[in-house]
């Protein structure tokens, strides 16, 4: 992805396919918010979305939760799996609250999304050690990593840019959020999407942070601005296996790559909605 072509993500919409999987998301995303319950019951549809969306991100992370698990539980203190989900759960809630930020400063937004990911988690990155040293990992929330530092990211295997690639493929991201442009939601939220985990640019939670970065794209663009498809569903729906073999696509650089990447965030859109129309149907027989 170059950042000194005018419009490079606007150029990523003529790639092969990429036309077709717009319209059948955008088509998708007009069906269910003309439903009829979305009318008196949109604030329910939304929280519920965003619960489904936390459980579908968690598990693509490695928490495979049963939703009603999720929905009971209220401590996620305890182990990685219930911290995974807890992390989850606060990032789904957060990135309402940094909509308005994102266009402005979308570094700004990241850093937040990483502090409220590790969150109560941070004492198991932050603890003391015997003696009262700090763990220096205290020092790593919220900022890029720096060389030596490791990152725990085991669904994503690819090899890390070094520190200062990192800084300067954020920074070119960064510009390209705040110059705004003509690309359809679904390319920029890929495109977000694929960066974060090709970058990994933090010491943790870089898969939650992407998909809740995809998300405020999604949402802050208009096409789903009630937050009623969440992609992190759909991204669960096919699989670890599919989502990798998507990304590893997009870390390609090809443009059929990269198409497949866009067409594979779209699919996980429509899947999110898929899920929503179902909780709208629910709603309607009473059953919910």
């Amino acid at each position: 992805m170059s950042t000194h072509a005018s419009d490079p993500l606007a150029a990523l919409g003529s790639l092969p396919g990429v036309a077709d999987s717009v319209d059948s998301v955008r088509k998708a995303v007009d069906r269910v918010y003309g439903h009829r319950v979305m009318r008196r019951r949109s604030n329910e549809i939304t929280s519920e979305a965003a619960l489904r969306g936390a459980r579908g991100s968690a598990a693509l992370s490695g928490a495979e939760w049963a939703l009603e698990e999720v929905r009971r539980r209220t401590d996620f203190s305890g182990d990685a799996e219930a911290r995974t989900v807890g992390a989850a759960l606060r990032l789904s809630a957060e990135g309402g609250q940094l909509l308005s930020i994102w266009r402005q400063s979308p570094l700004r937004v990241l850093a937040r999304l990483h502090l409220v990911a590790v969150g109560h988690a941070g004492r198991g990155y932050a603890a003391e050690r015997p003696g009262g040293e700090r763990d220096g990992a205290a020092d790593a929330v919220g900022r890029p990593r720096l060389a030596g530092e490791a990152v725990d990211e085991p669904l994503i295997e690819a090899p890390l840019p070094d520190p200062a690639e990192v800084a300067g493929r954020l920074d070119g991201l960064s510009e390209l959020i705040i110059a705004g442009g003509t690309a359809p939601a679904l390319v920029t939220a890929a495109v977000v999407h694929g960066e974060l985990l090709a970058l990994r640019p933090f010491t943790s939670c870089n898969g939650l942070v992407a998909r809740a970065a995809e998300r405020i794209v999604l949402v802050g663009s208009g096409l789903d601005p009630k937050s009623i498809c969440p992609a992190e569903v759909g991204h669960a729906e096919q699989g670890r296996a599919a989502y990798v073999a998507a990304f590893e696509g997009y870390l390609s650089g090809t443009p059929e790559g990269v198409a497949g990447w866009i067409a594979h965030c779209g699919r996980a859109v429509e899947l999110g909605v898929r899920e929503s129309t179902a909780v709208c149907e629910a709603l309607q027989r009473g059953a919910a």
